[in-house]
């Protein structure tokens, strides 16, 4: 995952986006005689699948969520995010039997995924959804993996954006030094609400101030009256990503350059996973599979792995 970046290296990011252009593709694939700080600056982009790619079949009992594991096993991904909506129960032995699976499989966990809201407007209902994201994070720790996603959420009727920010700021704090404790980062997704604006997530980033929060950067979602500022706030937010949420599409229908994404998070170093998300109008059993191999192979051009 990403380095920290200072607010002066934030400002320059979105000009980053001239620097390198299709000169960035990774021709030499072997890492041997490599020193550990070269390493360190070499991308890996791995492809991972969220449980949502398959909302239909796992809302309709079609699929399970052991189902949803050898199905990831099947189109050959390096991890999974386990949304944790369909999890047919909570007990630790469930949650086991889940990581004892995946294990057997060969199948890591890339993070699991929760609702909690972290905007409330309320210091009562703030201090409850700190202990809701605690609870989530004790699962997260039973299932195996190191990353949770929660939400910031949208504004109330009156609210300002200020005022979002520092609500959640305050329980993003509290929740990440529960975290800590577990080795957990917790990606506040670009989802929906405040977060739809990289300006404000990346404000959030910085006064947490944590290095167990990050973004789980959903490319799909910011907010502009144009594509290639869209791009730039992706760029944007690179450096605090922890997890990436990938589709084809953004929200106004335009198709996604993902070779200009592969190369953006190849320039800036990220190690982590590019999770599809898929949420198109085919078949998922039949576009998710055949958009992890578009992604595959942007991997195999751009990523040390």
């Amino acid at each position: 995952m990403s380095s920290r970046i200072s607010r002066r290296q934030f400002i320059q990011t979105a000009g980053l986006g001239a620097v390198g252009g299709a000169g960035v593709a990774l021709t030499e694939k072997s890492n041997e005689g490599r020193t550990p700080a070269s390493l360190a600056q070499m991308p890996r982009l791995l492809v991972g699948c969220c449980a949502y790619s398959f909302l239909k079949y796992l809302d309709a009992g079609k699929m399970t969520m052991e189902g949803f594991i050898l199905k990831g096993v099947a189109m050959g991904v390096n991890g999974l995010d386990m949304t944790t909506y369909w999890l047919k129960s909570t007990d630790s032995d469930y949650l086991l039997s889940l990581r004892h699976l995946a294990f057997k499989e060969g199948m890591p966990f890339s993070g699991a995924a929760c609702r909690a809201g972290l905007l409330q407007p309320d210091d009562a209902k703030r201090r409850e959804v700190v202990e809701e994201i605690k609870t989530w994070v004790d699962r997260t720790d039973v299932l195996g993996a190191s990353h949770l996603r929660v939400f910031a959420g949208k504004l109330p009727a009156g609210a300002t954006p200020a005022q979002g920010v520092d609500w959640t700021v305050e329980s993003m704090k509290a929740a990440c030094d529960y975290a800590a404790k577990k080795g957990i980062t917790l990606g506040v997704e670009t989802h929906s609400g405040i977060t739809q604006k990289a300006d404000i997530t990346l404000e959030i980033l910085r006064r947490v101030d944590s290095p167990y929060a990050g973004i789980t950067l959903d490319i799909t979602h910011f907010i502009s009256d144009s594509d290639e500022d869209l791009y730039k706030q992706i760029e944007a937010c690179i450096p605090y990503a922890t997890q990436t949420h990938i589709r084809d599409h953004f929200d106004n229908h335009h198709p996604i350059d993902l070779d200009r994404i592969w190369q953006m998070f190849a320039r800036a170093g990220y190690k982590g996973y590019m999770s599809l998300e898929y949420q198109g109008r085919e078949d998922a059993l039949i576009a998710a599979p055949n958009l992890v191999q578009r992604m595959k192979a942007l991997s195999k051009k751009y990523s040390s792995v």
